[in-house]
C-alpha cells in the first residue's frame, strides 16, 4: 500500500474531485492524505479517508514536504493552476524540489496523474 499525496489549487478542486471519482476504487486501496481543504473535500463529497494536515498557503505544503523528506510518501498528485499567482509560490516549488532531489513521482497535471494511477495498477498485476 502506497500512501498517495493529493493536493489540488482552489482552481483545481472540481478537477481533483472529477478525476479522485473516476479512480476512487483504485486510490481506496492506499492510504491517502491531502492538505486540508482537499481532504475536507474529498471526504465529504466521495466519503473517503483523505487524512488533513494543513492548509496549502498557511504551510501545507511545507508540510508535505517534510513528510517525504522523512520517507512517509510515495507519490504526489498536486492539480495545480499555472495560470494564477500564488503568494506561497516558494513553497510549492519547495515541494517540487523535495519531490525531485527525493525521486518521489509528482502528477501537476491530470496526464500524468492517470499514467501514476495506471502505473499502480500494472504494478499490482505484476506481483
Amino acid at each position: 500500500m502506497k500512501t498517495i499525496a493529493l493536493v489540488a489549487h482552489n482552481q483545481k478542486k472540481s478537477v481533483m474531485l472529477a478525476w479522485v471519482k473516476r479512480h476512487r476504487d483504485e486510490l481506496k486501496k492506499h492510504k491517502l492524505i491531502g492538505t486540508s481543504n482537499t481532504a475536507e473535500l474529498l471526504n465529504s463529497v466521495l466519503d473517503l479517508d483523505v487524512k488533513g494536515f494543513g492548509h496549502g498557503p498557511n504551510g501545507g505544503d511545507i508540510l508535505l514536504a517534510a513528510q517525504i523528506l522523512d520517507g512517509k510518501v510515495d507519490e504526489v498528485i498536486f492539480l495545480i493552476d499555472a495560470e494564477t499567482p500564488h503568494g506561497h509560490e516558494h513553497d510549492i516549488q519547495t515541494l517540487i524540489r523535495t519531490c525531485v532531489i527525493n525521486n518521489v513521482p509528482m502528477a501537476l497535471n491530470l496526464a500524468t496523474a492517470d499514467f501514476l494511477v495506471a502505473l499502480n495498477k500494472s504494478e499490482k498485476l505484476e506481483n
